[in-house]
């Protein structure tokens, strides 16, 4: 009897312990970060993640934590497999609580301007952890992207190599925008509607590649997203103007042509018009730089060949 009552006891010492040490473990993984909105977001569980923007789903999937991700928004377009094999929450300034919160994710990574307000502010108060990430459209700020998203799921290794590998490109970028004698005037028009154009000034994703690319905003003294006025086009004078790729099939038809503003302008007249993949162009993920590059050989042709040379 008296031995029994002692293995009892022994027992029921080490399921104690046992409970104690998972308790301690799961403290142990639990973090709290201050994240891009100032909020302070303690963070536990990270095997169901919810990535809302396309440069977060795509810093994810080089840090090779795809596993965990259980799904996306509309702008993840890369890899392609985020969009074919996730679930779908819709466009990412568009959001609804109830489609957000039926993925059942135990963490939600998101964009600065993720949205609307209201659907994020009930994210936010959810038992959910809600994580806004930086997004500071400079060669360092891609950097501490990658890092910050790196900490929040636990790879910080994988994270430090992706980031010094990012910045070596920028570091590239700046060599060969260092060769620009004569900058171009650059427009990049992100919409067209009745022969009118949205044209993007400054403290816009469009006007930051710009400046890495070596071109100067021919729309510099506005601010954000503006329509442009008929009678602006002459005094903007751009050489190039730079526009999103439809993704139309068939024959191509070039919106911009129609815009009466633009009609006398170098680029139009010269027919100086670049298009680029939206995400890969404006999104500020790993290929920012390359990106970036891409769009200063399309601007300055006689680079290409000092490029070639150089990584012969």
């Amino acid at each position: 009897m008296l031995l029994r009552r002692v293995y009892a006891f022994e027992t029921l010492r080490v399921a104690v312990a046992t409970v104690a040490i998972l308790v301690a473990g799961s403290a142990l993984a639990d973090k709290t970060i201050v994240d891009g909105s100032g909020r302070k977001v303690t963070i536990g569980d990270t095997s169901r993640i919810l990535s809302i923007g396309g440069d977060i789903t795509e810093i994810l999937y080089a840090l090779k934590a795809d596993g965990k991700v259980i799904a996306v928004d509309t702008t993840s377009q890369h890899p392609p497999q985020a969009l074919g094999t996730k679930t779908n929450v819709g466009y990412m300034r568009a959001l609804a609580a109830e489609g957000v919160l039926s993925t059942n994710p135990t963490l939600i990574i998101a964009a600065k301007d993720a949205g609307p307000p209201p659907v994020v502010s009930v994210l936010q108060s959810s038992s959910i952890p809600y994580v806004v990430v930086p997004d500071d459209k400079t060669p360092e700020g891609v950097a501490a992207k990658i890092r910050f998203i790196a900490s929040v799921v636990d790879a910080e290794e994988a994270g430090e190599a992706l980031a010094k590998e990012v910045e070596a490109d920028f570091a590239l970028l700046a060599e060969q925008r260092a060769k620009i004698s004569s900058p171009k005037r650059a427009l990049f028009v992100l919409s067209v509607q009745n022969g009118r154009a949205t044209v993007a000034g400054t403290g816009t994703a469009a006007d930051a590649i710009f400046k890495l690319a070596g071109a100067v905003n021919a729309a510099g003294d506005a601010h954000g997203y503006k329509p442009l006025a008929d009678e602006a086009g002459v005094e903007l004078a751009p050489d190039v103007v730079v526009t999103m790729q439809s993704g139309r099939s068939g024959p191509p038809s070039d919106p911009v042509s129609t815009v009466k503003a633009l009609a006398d302008s170098p680029a139009l007249k010269q027919n100086k018009i670049i298009e680029m993949n939206a995400l890969y162009l404006l999104g500020f993920g790993p290929r920012c730089a390359r990106a970036a590059r891409e769009l200063m050989i399309a601007l300055y042709p006689e680079l290409e060949i000092k490029r070639a040379s150089a990584e012969k």
